[in-house]
């Protein structure tokens, strides 16, 4: 589950389906283009992406937004990847995973696999990462990701120091095999080691694992480019293509250059003027316009993802009983329907729930009255909770996004319906200074916090993001009632059981609002006259090793 950039936890903050459609000739698998052109200073066969600097060092562990996850993505492959256009799991490293009980997992991996430094990559690569990934002492930000395996507690105890350096339910049996043992049945748990977090690390990651995540080396179909600028922060990352990679989805292009913009207006008027070859969010100000001026080479398709507010729980004012009241009236106050057709062309669907459309378990009313624009009932709410703590609600967000548009005009609704000075936007420089702030739970205001799939399955959208301690778990929400009904949820084999408790579990959020669902993303993007084949997933992210450079 990754926060983005654009879309948020996307959220100010991520991390993390459905079909292709669009109202342009390209359908978000496009597969032509324009004639050809310079190549803005790149190597020969590169082309250049939009992204946004890592909020940390770059290892598989240590990343659930944007700007982390593509170097992740680009240069690291682990038992699975997710198709394309359905986002369903596509078999990488993964020879079988198999189970009977969806406990105990045997898992066989694909020899003739290495590293890009020549190591090659075996089953104890893989739970070597996983063990440094979970101790606590590491300091890994999604080391609640490996919580299911048996053994967590004693290497990331709630309080305390570990007293185990390695998960009792990770066995290596051979170079190509190793076996997992859960704590309880997770159903969904085959599908989600397609995420970066399992990825396996070579031995020399260990010898400086702060080295490692300046200059990281990975399994996957490009690698580091050194040569030209590596990882350059606050201004780009550069990788090649990796020539003795062994998956099938090897590049269609000698490398990638991802490049830090300050917002999303820049990155698109680059694009525009073809000295920036692939962009994945298409700012406010040009949504109305970006078909015209990209014809076939506009993307527009649907997306595993919600946009959302969050709350700090945590803080004194936001956390005290009685102030759910308040955030209840605040989402009430909130006109979805008008705010989506003035800024988005009606393209954006108001939120209903907080699982994204196509993924199991999504109801068009699940969030009942929450999500009802409702201004006496909204003003009322504010009143009954005590107002607003501060006396005034604060969004973050972050500038080099294009989000300020938007969480200007659910102020505007907020103050229209609860007050005028109800209401103002934060703005942060850049999405990474507002994710440390976020994860370090300094926020004592509210705060742009969208959310992109990793898996498609509900887990991903619920128990990853509200579970309490769960590593996307920025509010500091924690509910018996919840943790309950999603670990239950998540261990049933029973489908529709498994989705009658995840609703459960989500009627008791519309109790407590962890967060404001608001509205779920539209993948909108564009590419160059420099390259083709260029396709965006339905989790929002470009697929890197399809794109063509002319």
């Amino acid at each position: 589950m990754k926060w983005v950039v654009g879309v948020a936890v996307l959220g100010l903050a991520a991390t993390a389906c459905g079909s292709s459609d669009s109202g342009s000739k390209d359908k978000g698998n496009a597969t032509s283009g324009g004639g050809g052109g310079s190549n803005n200073g790149l190597p020969a066969g590169y082309y250049s992406a939009y992204s946004t600097e890592p909020q940390n060092p770059i290892q598989p562990a240590n990343s659930n937004e944007t700007g982390g996850f593509y170097p992740l993505q680009l240069m690291f492959r682990g038992l699975y990847t997710y198709d394309s256009k359905t986002g369903q799991p596509v078999a990488a490293m993964a020879q079988s995973v198999d189970s009977t009980d969806s406990i105990n997992y045997t898992v066989k991996i694909k020899p003739g696999w290495t590293f890009h430094n020549g190591e090659p990559v075996t089953a104890k690569s893989y739970v070597d990462a996983w063990n440094w990934g979970a101790l606590s002492t590491n300091k890994q930000i999604n080391a609640s990701w490996f919580e299911k395996i048996e053994g967590f507690d004693a290497l990331h105890p709630k309080d305390g120091a570990p007293t185990a350096k390695e998960l009792t339910g990770l066995k290596v049996v051979d170079d190509t095999t190793f076996t997992i043992k859960l704590v309880q049945a997770y159903s969904s748990f085959k599908a989600s080691l397609g995420y970066v977090v399992y990825s396996p690390l070579p031995q020399e990651f260990y010898k400086d694992p702060a080295k490692f995540g300046e200059a990281p080396i990975g399994n996957g179909p490009f690698q580091l480019d050194t040569a030209n600028g590596g990882w350059n922060h606050k201004k780009s990352l550069t990788v090649k293509k990796f020539d003795k990679y062994a998956g099938d989805d090897k590049a269609k292009s000698n490398g990638v250059q991802l490049q830090y913009y300050t917002t999303y207006d820049a990155g698109y008027t680059a694009l525009r003027d073809n000295k920036l070859d692939v962009i994945d969010q298409i700012p406010t100000s040009a949504i109305g316009s970006f078909k015209k001026d990209l014809g076939e080479r506009a993307i527009e398709a649907p997306q595993f993802s919600i946009q959302k507010i969050g709350f700090p729980l945590y803080d004194a004012g936001w956390g005290k009983p009685g102030v759910e009241k308040v955030r209840q009236g605040l989402s009430m106050a909130i006109d979805r329907a008008s705010i989506v057709k003035a800024i988005y062309k009606g393209a954006e669907q108001p939120a209903t729930d907080w699982l994204a459309p196509n993924i199991p378990g999504y109801s068009k009313d699940i969030t009942g009255d929450l999500t009802k624009y409702d201004p006496v009932k909204a003003k009322q709410l504010v009143k009954d909770g005590g107002g607003i703590p501060g006396g005034k609600l604060t969004i973050a967000t972050n500038a080099d996004g294009p989000h300020k548009e938007w969480v200007t005009a659910v102020c505007n609704s907020i103050n229209e319906v609860i007050g005028q000075g109800s209401c103002e936007p934060k703005l942060y420089p850049e999405f990474s200074v507002a994710r440390k702030d976020i994860t370090a739970k300094k926020m004592t205001g509210a705060y742009r916090t969208g959310w992109r799939a990793d898996y498609p399955f509900p887990d991903n959208f619920l128990s990853d993001v509200y579970l309490t301690g769960a590593a996307s778990n920025d509010s500091g929400y924690s509910s018996a009632t919840f943790d309950d009904l999603a670990k239950r949820a998540a261990a049933a084999s029973d489908p529709t059981q498994a989705i009658q408790l995840w609703q459960d579990a989500e009627k008791q959020m519309a109790k407590d609002v962890p967060s404001i669902p608001l509205w779920y993303y539209v993948t909108k993007g564009g590419y160059s006259t420099h390259v083709s084949n260029v396709m965006i997933d339905p989790y929002g992210n470009p697929v890197w090793t399809e794109v063509t450079v002319k």
